[in-house]
């Protein structure tokens, strides 16, 4: 019973991200980017229990990593498809086919590096990802589709880049004070344009930060 239930956890990330595409393909474009929200809590989780119960294990692992792919590679892909890209046609759907590939690369490389890679996360997580791209859509607002299209290539590429992001768990990436308030002035004024896509804020000001950080830490090597 202690095993099962972490793993029903994980399973009904994978459910959620189902329903997301369900959302999606009848037009529900808000709903559908909730419900990958709700599928990245249930993510978050399914590990904390797994640990509280003593019944971490390796089955487990894999098939949190088999459900992220579904509910933030795929079904966000899926949601940009059908909320904009479609209007590219096969190009849209590559650009789409692209991030869930990247997403899966992302876990894939994630899962043999974990031995290796402590205190950071090496390129941006798949549920940041896929939850940026997601909740897009509840900002209401219309950015010409190209610049959409070219905003899921990048997050795309971010997953399988070796930008660090921090794990905030209090070790591993330094977290610089400059790019930090840059992110949060992002966020804040995405916030401004569209107060209902507060949640895209949060995500990309996350996204954004983690670049900033990068490239001050570069910067900081150079000096030295």
């Amino acid at each position: 019973m202690r095993t099962l239930i972490p793993n029903l956890l994980t399973c009904s990330n994978l459910v959620f991200g189902f329903l997301a595409m369900v959302a999606a393909y009848q037009g529900s474009f808000v709903a559908a980017a909730m419900l990958v929200v709700v599928a990245m809590v249930a993510d978050g989780l399914d590990g904390r229990v797994a640990r509280y119960f003593g019944v971490s294990s390796e089955f487990g692992k894999e098939l949190d990593s088999l459900c992220d792919a579904g509910s933030f590679g795929v079904a966000p892909a899926f949601l940009a498809y059908a909320y904009m890209l479609k209007d590219f046609g096969w190009t849209g759907a590559v650009i789409c086919a692209a991030f869930a590939t990247c997403g899966a690369l992302r876990l894939a490389r994630f899962n043999i590096m974990t031995g290796v890679v402590k205190g950071y996360f090496l390129g941006l997580p798949i549920p940041a990802a896929g939850c940026t791209v997601a909740t897009f859509v509840m900002t209401g607002l219309k950015p010409p589709a190209w610049l959409f299209a070219l905003m899921v290539a990048v997050f795309a590429y971010l997953m399988v880049s070796k930008v660090k992001y921090p794990d905030f768990k209090g070790k591993g990436e330094k977290i610089r004070l400059v790019p930090a308030v840059l992110a949060v002035l992002v966020g804040g004024y995405l916030i401004f344009l569209s107060p209902p896509g507060v949640l895209f804020a949060a995500f990309f000001a996350y996204a954004v930060f983690g670049l900033l950080n990068n490239l001050f830490a570069a910067f900081e090597g150079n000096q030295t």
